[in-house]
């Protein structure tokens, strides 16, 4: 077990003092690249929070669509990739859209949370499980 502070905490000391004490002095170009510096901090702390949980609703996903229990997310992405590809999965194999979708989400949680297509298909989906 690694000795605290964590790196979602770390993270998040950099990105904050960058948008706190950093830009608010800088000007110009300087200016521009800490706020593309604290967005990619941002995605990092996110994905420091989302990915490993739903990087295993992915993998148990995947084996179930493609009937493996061997292979890493990356092997199986490949692999889905590929059935797509030579047409042995379409949109109407089962649990393949909603894979997709779910996955998708996923990725959009990490990348552009404040995407307003992405909030909306957050608020459907909570008001279908409601």
């Amino acid at each position: 077990m690694q000795d605290q502070p964590a790196a979602h905490d770390l993270v998040t000391a950099v990105r904050e003092f960058l948008e706190k004490v950093a830009m608010p002095k800088l000007e110009g170009h300087d200016a521009f690249h800490a706020r593309v510096a604290a967005n990619a901090l941002a995605i990092v702390e996110r994905e420091l929070a989302v990915a490993p949980k739903d990087n295993a609703q992915e993998l148990d996903r995947l084996r179930l669509l493609l009937g493996r229990e061997d292979g890493d997310l990356h092997t199986l992405n490949e692999a889905l990739c590929d059935a797509i590809k030579d047409g042995g999965m379409t949109l109407d194999t089962p649990g393949l859209a909603d894979h997709l979708w779910a996955t998708t989400l996923t990725k959009l949680a990490i990348d552009q949370p404040r995407y307003a297509a992405y909030k909306r298909a957050i608020e459907n989906t909570a008001s279908l499980d409601a």
